[in-house]
């Protein structure tokens, strides 16, 4: 912190000077004299700029101590400082640059993460038109992420975390709360249409509230209860005109809904004092994640109908139909990896805030790209919806 010299009562001001928290503000007579006795001098200092130290110390004329590693003084000890004028404006705003770089980090993250998970959903949606078999599906996205974090440790182009037994007990949590959602997720768009699965989701927020109201004691001002009320409205209302609709579908979303919350509370307790990036959380999550699901995969669907359900798929696509599962496979991994790396910044309602705001995006290129029917109802059932989460976003200020 940068302190001020300031005329004509000669005074040093500071957070940080010698190095407390508080300074004490030593008397104009205790260095510098010359510069209030001495009148018939003439100093080329000016009464309208402050003057800013950049460096003190305490020295008895050859040595110069410091004030942090010296406990106490001499007597005939002489300060000994430096000095530079500046307008206001240059200190004030010294913290400044690194506040506005923050900012732009996390706009960066948050665009980064909706745009993979826009080509996520995409070629996912592709992959279960062609083949509906969500929970292989999903196993192989968990997969093709534990690969490929895998190999970034062993090449060293990633630091390997360092963990113990209890960080992977701490993870346990989290990783259930993800798979579930993972695979409920897509379960709903294997059924139905991404933009509904998506709606539907949109109204995570509600969840987030209301999860940490009344499991984790936190209180919020009523304008934030009542902005749930257009996403709560808006979601039922794009359910109740949805062209296509499904119940496993529906089910899927609204349980995917409840478990990322989980999910996202749990990551963000799981990391407070732990040395692990969001990174390699998410990569340790998706090992985790994948050694729970697998077992459970195999007993759903099971080989014998995924090979059946390959041949035809082939058939059908061709050798296409490879890409698009490597594809949605690789980033599912990209994007769940840049928001966990954000919600190293961030908290979980902001996070759940930004997985929202992601759905306007999702939401209308599945519409473009799919050529979805969609009512004019249910539009505006999408729109109060996603209205009500700007409404959650601006009382949440």
């Amino acid at each position: 912190m940068i302190s001020s010299l300031r005329q004509p009562s000669i005074a040093i001001s500071g957070s940080d000077v010698f190095g407390k928290r508080h300074a004490t503000l030593i008397p104009p007579r205790s260095f510098l004299p010359s510069l209030v006795s001495e009148k018939s001098h003439r100093y080329d200092v000016s009464l309208k700029k402050p003057l800013h130290l950049a460096c003190i110390g305490v020295g008895n004329f050859g040595s110069v101590k410091n004030f942090e590693t010296e406990k106490s003084f001499e007597k005939g000890d002489l300060v000994k400082c430096g000095a530079y004028e500046a307008d206001r404006s240059e200190v004030e705003d010294s913290g400044t640059p690194s506040a506005a770089a923050k900012k732009v980090k996390i706009g960066i993250y948050f665009a980064t993460w909706w745009a993979l998970n826009v080509v996520f959903n995409i070629y996912n949606k592709k992959v279960l038109n062609a083949y509906p078999y969500p929970w292989l599906t999903s196993t192989l996205s968990l997969a093709c992420g534990s690969l490929m974090m895998l190999i970034s440790w062993a090449t060293r182009i990633a630091e390997a975390p360092k963990t113990d037994l209890e960080f992977w007990k701490t993870l346990f949590p989290v990783a259930v709360a993800h798979t579930i959602g993972h695979v409920a997720a897509t379960v709903s768009m294997s059924k139905v249409a991404v933009s509904f699965t998506h709606i539907i989701k949109s109204g995570e927020p509600a969840f987030s509230v209301l999860v940490s109201r009344f499991i984790l004691g936190e209180t919020f001002p009523v304008p934030v209860y009542l902005s749930l009320l257009p996403i709560i409205g808006g979601c039922a209302l794009a359910a109740v005109t949805e062209l296509n609709f499904n119940m496993i579908g529906f089910m899927g979303a609204m349980i995917s809904n409840l478990a990322f919350v989980f999910r996202n509370i749990f990551s963000k307790k799981g990391m407070k004092g732990k040395s692990v990036s969001g990174m390699n959380y998410y990569a340790c999550l998706s090992i985790l994640s994948l050694a729970i699901l697998t077992p459970f995969a195999i007993a759903v669907e099971g080989p014998a109908v995924w090979a059946a359900g390959y041949q035809t798929a082939m058939a059908e696509i061709g050798p296409q139909f490879i890409w698009w599962v490597a594809a949605q496979s690789i980033f599912y991994h990209l994007y769940n990896q840049v928001s966990y790396m954000s919600l190293d910044e961030i908290s979980p309602l902001t996070f759940s805030i930004g997985n929202t705001m992601k759905r306007i995006s999702v939401i209308v290129s599945s519409i473009i790209i799919f050529h979805t029917p969609v009512q004019p109802v249910n539009a505006l059932g999408a729109a109060i919806a996603i209205f009500g989460t700007f409404l959650y976003s601006q009382a949440k200020q």
